[in-house]
């Protein structure tokens, strides 16, 4: 990725309404001065608090992630990111996740 995708993608991290607020942060700080200490932080953030497609799926198949969404949810959401996961993609189905995901393949160009 160019400077500049991976910057679309720190932006489109910043406004996915699942992002946590440890990445946002991180993100916007990348965003506003894109020196090494602030990538180093948001790859900090990234790697505490993405979650791979794998995680996601054990999630909403356990008694946490019923309780957490709601059974039919969870449900739904396990079948979405099996579906996801067959098609080679690595990371939870979220917006916050795919963006992350997208920019820690890519840290380097940072």
């Amino acid at each position: 990725m160019t400077k500049q995708e991976i910057l679309a993608k720190v932006n489109e991290l910043i406004a996915a309404p699942s992002v946590c607020a440890g990445i946002k942060s991180a993100a916007e700080s990348y965003v506003k001065s894109q020196d090494k200490d602030s990538a180093a932080k948001l790859v900090k953030a990234l790697e505490a608090d993405v979650c791979s497609v794998d995680e996601l799926i054990g999630l909403c198949e356990s008694e946490a992630g019923a309780k957490f969404f709601g059974a039919e949810k969870a449900a739904g959401m396990a079948e979405a990111a099996k579906k996801s996961k067959a098609q080679g993609n690595k990371y939870c189905i979220c917006p916050a996740c795919q963006a992350g995901g997208a920019i820690w393949e890519n840290r380097e160009a940072l």
